[in-house]
């Protein structure tokens, strides 16, 4: 049965991430890579909640695991397609905008879960 729910939650994740993306571009004109970034950082905020909301209720939520924190925040978030818009950056000639995607994405992504996790 994990395997079903990893299997469901990381399609509606990647679904959910394609949408992002394109909505992201359909509102906002930008070099940026807008739609990914949005994606990974809401992946980290839904990842961050959830291991808050499972840690002391193991038991009762196993299933949560592999549907919601493996599947869907796996599919969700993508660290190929950040790392391919990245060198993207790069080979036309955004150099500034590749670093800024580069720090901002870790800086953000990291903070929003140690923030929630530790601070919250």
């Amino acid at each position: 049965m994990t395997y079903l729910y990893i299997f469901l939650g990381g399609g509606l994740g990647s679904l959910a991430r394609y949408l992002t993306t394109k909505g992201a571009s359909a509102i906002f004109t930008t070099n940026f890579p807008l739609g990914t970034f949005i994606s990974n950082m809401l992946a980290c905020l839904i990842l961050a909640l959830l291991v808050i909301f499972i840690s002391n209720k193991q038991e009762a939520f196993s299933w949560l695991q592999p549907l919601l924190i493996i599947g869907f925040c796996g599919g969700f978030s993508t660290f190929s397609t950040f790392s391919n818009e990245t060198v993207t950056l790069m080979n036309d000639g955004y150099f500034g905008v590749a670093i800024a995607n580069i720090v901002i994405s870790v800086v953000v992504g990291v903070g929003l879960i140690w923030f929630l996790r530790v601070k919250g």
